[in-house]
């Protein structure tokens, strides 16, 4: 049984680690105090969104107005009345930015012009800037109302920060990545004040939370990844085996892949870590191409806001709980009155063949596939076991195609759920 060990540093510190995602971003907490074991906790309150509880994520969403000022972030971005305002002062939305992504992933997937445009004369690092310093504010609130100001002001001014990023983000993305911090004020530029600050892959810290969460339970999962404490005790062993972590996120794919013993725990990486931009808003965007496409001739139901309108609906319904090709899916985005038969809309409903649906999750499926059968190719050891993770995995067709494909393999797949946004 794993389990976290007690503190042994002299004096009281908070870790804060971030996961600022394509589409949804979190911070969770942690404070060490000298000889307690730590207990990990997720902001789970932000403005905007305090009707909801125990939400740890914001929507990845900011506007900057005409002069380049950021005015509305995460869910406040969404309120009612902060996009009125915005329409009528033509500011500037920015959503799934994927500017920093290393330019060797794009290859046919997406290129700068599928990607919103930046404000002008704003880089990207500085929009991430912009965006770190939100929840970092949010943050220290809720650590203030949670824990008393005292605590805060205790440890304010040696807070370590962890950052995770994409696997495929590589040394500039990660020179990028500490630049916007310091602009956030988030650490210092000093030599001290960037000790204070680590960057961890997505596949690492996933890997993390899948050995203290599932690894260390009673679960079906933990014997087949588990290299022999004493192999010398079973000369038919075949020594240590793979897991590999399947970290499906908004915008990116992660895939990572590790051999593990316990007693001491240590892992080793035995394939190359694989990056595919072909999270889940890349679905969204295939739909939101079909619907402009199927509903072209149509004059009232062709219309921008009503093809945008059908797309949300579809991000937040059918891309989730979709499962079979075979079944008719349907977008309720209007009232009993609005029908088309010519366009197949009937009592405010559009219908979708299962088949079209399908259709956009295989590039992304292949992808996965790809990246799988590449570290496979690439491993000395046997893969046994595949977890899939991040906000894509919640699509039930996706984990289904895979299930079916690991399964004819040979190979277990298991969909953990994690009540903590971000894994330290």
């Amino acid at each position: 049984m794993l389990s976290r060990q007690p503190y042994h540093g002299r004096s009281r510190r908070l870790v804060l680690a971030f996961d600022v995602g394509t589409t949804y971003s979190g911070v969770s907490y942690a404070v060490l105090d000298p000889g307690e074991i730590p207990r990990i906790q997720g902001v789970t309150r932000y403005p905007g969104q305090e009707h909801v509880g125990g939400d740890c994520k914001i929507p990845s969403v900011l506007y900057y107005d005409q002069q380049g000022n950021p005015r509305a972030f995460g869910a406040e971005a969404l309120q009612e009345h902060i996009i009125e305002q915005a329409e009528d002062e033509q500011w500037i939305k920015l959503e799934w930015c994927l500017h920093l992504r290393a330019k060797h992933l794009a290859a046919s997937h997406i290129g700068d012009d599928d990607i919103p445009p930046l404000p002008a004369g704003k880089p990207a690092v500085e929009v991430l800037a912009d965006f770190m310093r939100y929840p970092y504010q949010c943050t220290r609130k809720y650590a203030e109302d949670s824990h008393g100001t005292a605590l805060w002001r205790s440890v304010e001014s040696d807070v370590e920060l962890v950052l995770t990023h994409p696997n495929g983000w590589e040394e500039p993305q990660q020179k990028q990545i500490r630049r916007a911090a310091t602009l956030a004020g988030l650490v210092s530029d000093s030599p001290e004040g960037q000790a204070r600050l680590r960057l961890l892959t997505e596949g690492e810290a996933i890997l993390h939370y899948c050995v203290s969460n599932v690894l260390a339970s009673d679960a079906p999962s933990r014997t087949p990844i588990l290299a022999p404490e004493h192999p010398e005790e079973d000369e038919h062993d075949p020594g240590p085996q793979g897991v590999v972590i399947i970290n499906a996120g908004g915008g990116t794919i992660d895939l990572s892949a590790y051999s593990m013993k316990l007693s001491p725990t240590s892992f080793e990486e035995i394939a190359p870590a694989e990056c595919r931009l072909q999270g889940s808003v890349l679905v969204t965007r295939r739909a939101a191409a079909l619907l402009k496409k199927n509903l072209a001739g149509s004059k009232k139901f062709g219309a921008p806001d009503i093809l945008r309108q059908m797309t949300e609906i579809f991000d937040k319904t059918i891309k989730i709980r979709f499962r079979d090709a075979e079944n008719f899916q349907y977008i309720k985005f209007g009232t009993v009155r609005d029908k088309d038969p010519q366009y197949d809309i009937r009592s405010g409903q559009l219908r979708l063949s299962g088949k079209s649906v399908a259709d956009l999750f295989e590039p992304s499926i292949k992808e996965i596939t790809d990246a799988f059968e590449k570290q496979q190719e690439a491993s000395l050891n046997t893969i046994t076991t595949v977890f899939l993770v991040g906000e894509f995995a919640a699509s039930e067709y996706l984990f289904s195609s895979l299930r079916s494909y690991f399964e004819s393999l040979g190979i277990s797949l298991w969909r953990p759920y994690s009540p903590v946004c971000v894994v330290l």
